[in-house]
């Protein structure tokens, strides 16, 4: 419909100005970027934490039902932690649009502008600003890109032109705006549970999830944090997020160390100094 046609208009435009609005206050700075120059702002200044110290950016990743939100809600009763979850409800809410009701009923139509629209909404959970010590993010634009983005490609629902805007947009963010990453923790469960749970919450946007969508979303985290066939921005802590919720509060509980130790060292030190989060833990270097 016409209404429907403007809200997405007004969807791109929001995108392009968040992205315009990050770049303003950045230094000037030439990068290579397609076929020509562009002269781009510097890395903005983020708002520092305690200390005067850029907050500790912890992403929580893993499949739909894994129990990030969980995981989250966990880490609410420390005051010096900024929680942040994923904004599944503006996805549902776009300008009055369920674009995520939309992508899982005709991907092949709604895949392109619902990406686009989490770029702009995870973006913009990167580049807010807290005063607290430690940032905890439900997802990231890096496994957008290297999970989700590729299963819709694999799938058909993303044409390749698609991707390869989508691909464009995701290069040209990496190169110009500074996205604070110091650990993924990733909440490593098997299809089967995840589905499992999926059936239990009901969510009605993901009534035809398959399972097989599931498993190939897993065999894409796999590869991305455990075999690193894509680039990890930081350590990986991985989880067992397969227990039940009696007993999954003690894997929470051994990952405190390695989220709060900002926190942890600056009250009994007075000043930072990171370690290595977990003898588990992969890196990228």
């Amino acid at each position: 419909s016409c209404t429907k046609q403007c809200r997405l208009v007004n969807m791109w435009t929001r995108t392009s100005r968040l992205i315009a609005r990050a770049f303003s206050s950045h230094q000037g700075n030439r990068r290579r970027f397609g076929q020509g120059d562009i002269t781009m702002p510097p890395i903005a200044n983020e708002k520092l934490g305690a200390g005067g110290k850029k907050p500790f950016t912890v992403f929580v990743e893993g499949n739909i039902g894994s129990g990030k939100t969980t995981f989250l809600d966990h880490f609410q009763q420390f005051d010096d932690v900024c929680l942040l979850t994923e904004p599944v409800e503006k996805w549902r809410n776009c300008g009055g649009v369920n674009l995520l009701d939309l992508m899982y009923k005709e991907a092949y139509r709604w895949a392109m502008p619902f990406q686009t629209y989490v770029t702009l909404t995870m973006l913009d959970m990167h580049t807010s600003k807290t005063d607290k010590p430690v940032k905890l993010m439900e997802r990231s634009l890096f496994s957008a890109r290297n999970c989700f983005v590729e299963s819709m490609l694999a799938s058909g629902s993303l044409h390749r032109g698609m991707y390869n805007v989508l691909q464009e947009w995701y290069e040209f963010i990496c190169c110009n705006i500074h996205i604070q990453a110091d650990l993924i923790v990733y909440l490593q469960t098997s299809p089967e549970v995840v589905y499992e749970r999926m059936q239990k919450r009901a969510r009605s946007e993901e009534s035809c999830v398959p399972l097989e969508y599931l498993k190939e979303l897993h065999e894409l985290h796999e590869n991305w944090l455990i075999h690193g066939t894509a680039p990890r921005p930081a350590p990986v802590l991985v989880l067992n997020a397969d227990l039940d919720l009696n007993t999954i509060s003690t894997e929470y509980k051994r990952s405190e160390t390695s989220i709060l130790k900002p926190i942890l060292i600056e009250n009994t030190q007075h000043h930072a100094i990171l370690t290595s989060p977990s003898k588990r833990a992969k890196t990228d270097f």
